[in-house]
């Protein structure tokens, strides 16, 4: 079987909904980013079998489609684009790999896109043209049928309460996860990541999530979303904007380019949890994932679980028996936030920075009770 790596990875910078990033479509956002692709590997551009993105709340039709040829890459490209809901930067990782393993192709260019922004307004078509009822608008499409499709913060609150994750550790979490990003952009490990933009004259090269002078007093003082409940706006992540691409290869075609470093795909997975504990789902990904590969969770180096809710992050932390030492070690999505589609690509992107880690994997917990997970080894 054919091997798989990931040879190169950036993303934008973050902007928070309704924030700096506000009057970008998806394929404004990614535009960047193939433009510093083809400055850097111009040679391999050209010869790109298909381009896969992930996107949960755009415009529908085929964003991978329009923003390649948005780009001026060849139109003989196709493009695809994924939708397993806020896993699908991930899933779109995964499936080029798959293919370069299954020999269908051996360039891709995998990712994910997200403008909470921009997304369009949803309205439910009425049961008759005759209908007078004013219009209903609605948020997002149906996860789970009725009896299963919680909120995203009443399923962030079933987990809390059913794994017994306190308020008081959600948000020592959340302040971690904010500390932590504020040293790694210190030390510059982040900025690796990013391509900036430059919106309305200025330079934008930082994401506009973070919190610099967050503090555990202040998080405790936050009311939580629901009566009673203990997720707060400040222990979870924020809605966001941005895009992530990444250049994957066959392994031997990239060695005849001459490259010789990156990381290396050793499997995926996807599986099914209960709806109403939708961010549960990395546990059992992970654990499959490892079982397959003949790994303990002690052999990882690290691992990148998307922060959507701290309350599912501890809840699988402690279910997969996993160090907080190895986990989001540079901070996460509660920082720097949470472009849906986007996320997943996001989370292999920093591994792919993390040039000091050999083990690694990637995980989503997803809504309508899905979690995937990819597993790496460093190439070098």
């Amino acid at each position: 079987m054919n091997e798989a790596v990931v040879i190169a990875a950036k993303r934008t910078p973050f902007g928070k909904y309704g924030g700096k990033l506000k009057h970008l479509e998806p394929e404004a956002l990614l535009k960047p980013l193939f433009e510093h692709f083809n400055e850097q590997y111009a040679h391999i551009m050209s010869e790109i079998d298909d381009v896969i993105l992930g996107n949960v709340v755009g415009n529908g039709g085929n964003i991978a489609r329009k923003s390649l040829l948005e780009a001026g890459l060849n139109q003989n490209i196709p493009g695809l684009t994924l939708d397993r809901q806020c896993g699908s930067g991930l899933e779109a990782v995964i499936h080029a790999c798959r293919m370069i393993q299954a020999g269908a192709g051996s360039i891709y260019i995998a990712g994910g896109v997200e403008s909470t922004s921009r997304a369009p307004w949803k309205i439910k078509r009425p049961q008759s043209v005759y209908d007078t009822q004013l219009p209903e608008f609605f948020e997002r499409a149906s996860f789970a049928p009725d009896s299963q499709d919680p909120s995203m913060i009443q399923a962030a609150e079933h987990v809390a309460q059913t794994y017994n994750i306190s308020r008081k550790d959600q948000d020592a979490f959340a302040w971690k996860s904010h500390s932590k990003t504020i040293m790694a952009y210190k030390q510059k490990h982040i900025n690796q990541e990013i391509v900036p933009l430059e919106v309305k004259g200025e330079i934008f090269n930082r994401d506009e999530s973070i919190k610099e002078k967050m503090g555990e007093r202040t998080l405790n003082r936050l009311k939580p979303l629901l009566t009673e409940g203990t997720v707060t706006a400040g222990n979870c992540c924020m809605k966001n904007d941005g895009a992530v691409l990444l250049l994957v290869m066959d392994k031997t075609v990239a060695e005849d380019y001459g490259l010789q470093e990156g990381l290396i795909f050793k499997d995926g997975i996807t599986v099914g949890v209960d709806p109403t504990l939708l961010g549960i789902g990395p546990v059992p990904a992970v654990n499959t994932l490892l079982k397959r590969n003949k790994h303990t969770i002690g052999e990882l180096d690290a691992i990148e679980l998307n922060e959507a809710f701290a309350s599912q992050v501890l809840a699988s932390q402690r279910e997969l028996g996993m160090s907080l030492d190895k986990l989001n070690i540079y901070g996460g999505a509660i920082a720097t936030g949470h472009p849906y589609g986007a996320s997943g690509a996001a989370l292999v992107t920093r591994l792919f920075y993390m040039k000091n880690y050999h083990r690694t994997i990637a995980t989503m917990g997803i809504g309508g009770g899905m979690g995937n997970a990819a597993l790496f080894e460093r190439w070098s």
